[in-house]
C-alpha cells in the first residue's frame, strides 16, 4: 500500500511533490525580494499543496476505477476545492485601506502557485514549467515595463 502511488512506484508522486515546491519557490522568489507577507514558503507551501490534493485525486481515482463504479471519486471536485481554497488565501492577502487597495499580485501570484501545484501533481510537467516561466515573467519583467510607463505618463502633461 505504501510502495506504490496508482501503477507508479512512490518515486514518481515524490517527484511530482518536489517539482510542484520548486516552481511555486520560482513564483515566490519575487515577492520575498519584494518584502511581500506571503513570500518564498507561502508560495511553496500554496503550490506543494495543490499538488498533494492533485497526486491525492489521482490515487482515489485509480483506486476507484479498480474498485468498480460503486466507489467512483470525483477527481474534478477535489481540483474544484483546491482553486476554492487558494482563492480564499489569495482574498486574504488583499487589503483594503483608506481607498488603496494593495495585494492584489500577491493574491494572484498565490492563485497562480495553486494552478502550478495542481498541473505538477497531475503529472503535467511542461505545462507547470511554461506556467512558473510566464509567471515569473510576468511579475519581474513586465513590471520593470509597468515602472517606465508609469514615470513616462507622469512626465508628460495631462491632455483633457
Amino acid at each position: 500500500m505504501f510502495e506504490t502511488f496508482a501503477q507508479y512506484p512512490l518515486a514518481e508522486p515524490t517527484l511530482r511533490l518536489l517539482i510542484a515546491a520548486g516552481l511555486g519557490m520560482v513564483i515566490g522568489i519575487d515577492r520575498e525580494f519584494r518584502d511581500h507577507e506571503a513570500g518564498l514558503r507561502t508560495h511553496m507551501l500554496v503550490s506543494l499543496a495543490a499538488a498533494a490534493f492533485a497526486v491525492i485525486t489521482l490515487q482515489l481515482a485509480a483506486d476507484s476505477n479498480a474498485l468498480g463504479e460503486a466507489s467512483r471519486a470525483d477527481t474534478l471536485r477535489i481540483i474544484e476545492a483546491v482553486t476554492a481554497g487558494v482563492a480564499f488565501l489569495g482574498a486574504g492577502a488583499i487589503i483594503h485601506s483608506s481607498g488603496d487597495v494593495r495585494g492584489l499580485t500577491t493574491g494572484a501570484s498565490m492563485w497562480l502557485c495553486g494552478g502550478i501545484g495542481v498541473a505538477a501533481g497531475a503529472g503535467y510537467f511542461g505545462i507547470a514549467a511554461v506556467t512558473t516561466a510566464i509567471g515569473f515573467v510576468i511579475l519581474s519583467v513586465v513590471r520593470i515595463v509597468e515602472k517606465r510607463a508609469r514615470k513616462t505618463l507622469k512626465k508628460e502633461p495631462k491632455v483633457d
